[in-house]
């Protein structure tokens, strides 16, 4: 067996995704299990370079995780011919600037959505990879949950017949931070900063939908700030400038149509923060994080409406829960094994900066929509 080392330079793993899903659960894992078997006698064992803006907080992580290697000077990492990967999960303002200097370097690059703060920046990224022929991966996380992999298997297997329709409810209350601190950073909620729900999640669901359902051809948006001031980390007022709520209907290729409310103003009464409920002409399920429960067109009961008298039926019980059938690792792991099989055996991947601007082009094209009141169009994109 060969151990072939991989140095991945890991920008943004300061904020709480990039250390807790990125570094911890997914590179310090693959070195926790002995590396990565790429099954033809080699192992690739990630060697990660934390980057970043604040070395004392880089040196802390380093030190608690006995590595070694932490840099603030992201022109002297990239610079390093050792370095094979870029990672990028900072706040989405300063990505496509180091994104673009990772591709110029030619550097393999994996990073957080979105790509960019537009369409254009997205597109460009992408066709800057392309030209200099570097793999590219986009964190499309979603889709790798034990929840809406159970989804697939039942879509791939044609359960649902024809799909009619898709109802998402995402979302949970985030503090103020007045009398309890919030948690979520205060540049979520300002735009000048890149914040805001809909650049954050309508990317997520771009891809959920385009990969289980088809790709989305209309969005009717309607994004608001229900909290118009907020307290930041010191304890200070701050104005809302950005979206903390946004309710989408999509138009989907082949005709079903999804309804998605996301909110950080919401309070939680569902199983689960995120779940999806499909409905189709041979049976129905819901979807969450990491259950799906089921219910066929031969068993689902003939509910009768009379408001005079209290519900006889305990409707949750009517459904079936989907078996696991198989071990589902962390979501994040999972995609970074993919993207490093993609990079060094050349296994198939296909998500990648083209399909990480579909995203950005969603979140663009909602908040055109809210702007504008109307239903938009979302054309195909393309290198």
């Amino acid at each position: 067996m060969t151990r072939k080392t991989v140095r991945i330079a890991m920008n943004g793993v300061t904020g709480r995704m990039g250390y807790r899903q990125h570094l911890v659960r997914s590179i310090l894992a693959l070195r926790e299990q002995g590396g990565l078997d790429l099954g033809d006698g080699t192992v690739l064992w990630p060697e990660p370079i934390l980057l970043g803006r604040r070395e004392h907080a880089l040196k802390e992580i380093a030190g608690r995780h006995g590595l070694t290697e932490v840099s603030t000077d992201i022109d002297a990492v990239l610079a390093d011919p050792s370095v094979d990967i870029y990672f990028d999960s900072q706040v989405t303002s300063a990505r496509e600037e180091a994104l673009g200097k990772a591709i110029a370097a030619g550097k393999h690059v994996y990073t957080e959505k979105p790509t960019a703060t537009g369409l254009d920046g997205a597109l460009a990224l992408a066709r800057l990879a392309h030209a200099r022929g570097v793999r590219h991966g986009v964190v499309q996380d979603k889709i790798f949950l034990p929840g809406l992999r159970k989804l697939k298997r039942l879509v791939d297997g044609g359960f649902f017949g024809r799909v009619l329709s898709v109802r998402g409810e995402f979302g949970y209350w985030v503090f103020e931070g007045d009398w309890q601190p919030a948690q979520r950073p205060s540049w979520n909620y300002r735009a000048e900063d890149g914040g805001g729900i809909v650049v954050d999640m309508f990317p997520h669901w771009e891809y959920v939908l385009h990969e289980l359902f088809g790709r989305v051809t209309s969005v009717q948006a309607l994004a608001t700030t229900h909290i118009p001031q907020r307290w930041d980390e010191q304890g200070k007022p701050y104005d809302a400038t950005a979206d903390d709520a946004a309710y989408g209907v999509f138009e989907l290729e082949g005709g079903a149509v999804a309804q998605i409310n996301s909110s950080w103003t919401v309070r939680v009464h569902r199983d689960e923060l995120v779940e999806f409920q499909v409905d189709g002409t041979e049976g129905s399920a819901v979807a969450g994080l990491r259950t799906c429960r089921v219910q066929h067109r031969g068993a689902t009961p003939k509910p009768v409406w009379n408001p005079d008298v209290p519900a006889t039926e305990a409707f949750r019980d009517q459904w079936q829960e989907v078996p696991d059938n198989t071990e589902f690792d962390n979501g994040f792991k999972a995609q970074w094994e993919l993207f490093l099989k993609h990079v060094y055996a050349g296994a198939p991947y296909h998500w990648d900066l083209l399909a990480g601007a579909r995203g950005v082009q969603l979140a663009e094209l909602g908040l055109r929509s809210s702007a504008e009141g109307r239903r938009v169009e979302v054309p195909e994109v393309s290198l």
